[in-house]
């Protein structure tokens, strides 16, 4: 056999250690939650508080989504060993469908394996060679690659500038159906899509919107519908995609939200939905009760925003540079690869678990640590984060 492509993966991977972006997996021996047990580098199992999970409203480890997913493994078994439409669907699936378009005021919901697989299967299935496709730069890995897999034609606008929307829509004017498609909340940097102008600029060109609000669902908006709640475009997105693996409990299963044709359609022809086997019913009966909880979260979605408000007004006061939002997504900004894996590895030392992001995931030059609020966090437990960014920063000369 011949070694060439073994050889050449190990080149790169030595290329990777180079560079001081090489990923490495975490292992934690605890729940997801807002303090977790991990090892340190000499081996030693330790408590640190988690700034990097998607747990916005603190649910992974929630009491009531335990018991009820427990239930339904009595009730639906542990898998469904098959596909939706051969014999892979169960009441479970319905009814999580049906509480998810209810929550999200829309005619209809699918249920896909994850969100990823949801964006991979809606281009291909709902646009052909004649339609368009206009997505932002900084759009989510999953919706540039569901994208590459249709046949529509591909304009993309730079980061939430609405003139260049508007010009990707003109020159885009003669194709028979544009989809504008953005991400709700940029993931790697906290930044909250114009919905309004984009769905302004949308019915001006005669264009549909779709949204991808996995980092804003579950507690964005006074009933912690997303993005189009918060910024009062509900029934102006005509397609919503997103995720229970963040804010609804974080496990897994993401969905497509959309009028009813949509959805039809997407069940007769999205690729991930028609060759995945479906989600465990567990996760379902959970991700169920999980919309119930958010729906009554006032004081949990208060606490989130208060979190992140605490931590961004300590860390500017320190002196770290962030990216100025008011999601609960708090980047700061490092700049060098390797300096940032450098301070994520003191953070840990501090007992503070941090991830450093670097080049493909973010541009190069932008390495950051990015940090992420839960309404799990005590008040002290995020003053103990900004003093323990504080005494890494000075240690590393990020901050004076």
């Amino acid at each position: 056999m011949s070694r060439s492509l073994i050889d050449s993966a190990r080149k790169t991977l030595s290329d990777i250690e180079a560079s001081g972006t090489f990923k490495r997996e975490r292992l934690i021996y605890s729940p997801q939650s807002a303090i977790i047990r991990t090892r340190d580098t000499g081996g030693h199992e330790q408590e640190v508080l988690n700034l990097c999970a998607n747990n916005y409203l603190g649910l992974a480890d929630n009491p009531r989504l335990i018991e009820t997913a427990k239930a339904a493994l009595d009730s639906h078994g542990f898998g469904m060993a098959s596909v939706r439409f051969i014999c892979g669907t169960q009441d479970l699936h319905r009814r999580l469908e049906e509480r998810t378009a209810a929550f999200l005021r829309t005619e209809d919901a699918i249920v896909f394996p994850s969100c990823f697989d949801a964006n991979g299967g809606v281009f291909e299935a709902l646009l052909g060679k004649e339609d368009a496709v206009i997505s932002d730069s900084l759009n989510h890995a999953s919706i540039i690659d569901g994208i590459r897999l249709s046949k529509a034609q591909r304009f993309r606008y730079a980061n939430n500038d609405m003139a260049d929307l508007e010009q990707q829509l003109i020159e885009a004017k003669d194709c028979r159906h544009r989809l504008i498609v953005t991400d709700g909340v940029f993931s790697m940097d906290g930044i909250i899509a114009d919905l309004p102008a984009i769905c302004d600029l949308a019915e001006k060109h005669d264009a549909l919107v779709m949204v991808d609000d996995c980092h804003a669902t579950g507690f964005m908006g006074e009933r912690g519908a997303g993005t189009a709640e918060m910024l009062g475009v509900e029934g102006r997105v005509h397609i919503l995609t997103g995720t229970y693996g963040k804010a609804l409990g974080g496990a897994s299963g993401g969905y497509v939200a959309a009028a009813s044709p949509i959805v039809d359609l997407l069940r007769q022809k999205a690729r991930p939905y028609l060759f995945s086997n479906a989600v465990a019913p567990a996760i379902c009966a959970a991700a169920i009760e999980a919309i119930s909880i958010a729906e009554q979260a006032t004081d949990a979605r208060r606490r989130l925003h208060d979190n992140a408000g605490r931590f961004r007004a300590g860390m500017s006061a320190a002196g770290f540079t962030l990216i100025e939002g008011q999601h609960p997504i708090v980047p700061v900004m490092v700049g060098d690869a390797a300096k940032a894996a450098q301070l994520a590895d003191t953070m840990l030392r501090h007992g503070v678990y941090v991830i450093a992001f670097s080049y493909p995931v973010v541009p190069e030059g932008k390495a950051r640590i990015r940090t992420q609020m839960s309404a799990a966090h005590t008040p002290e437990q995020v003053g103990r984060a900004v003093a323990a960014f504080t005494q890494a920063g000075m240690e590393h000369g990020i901050i004076g």
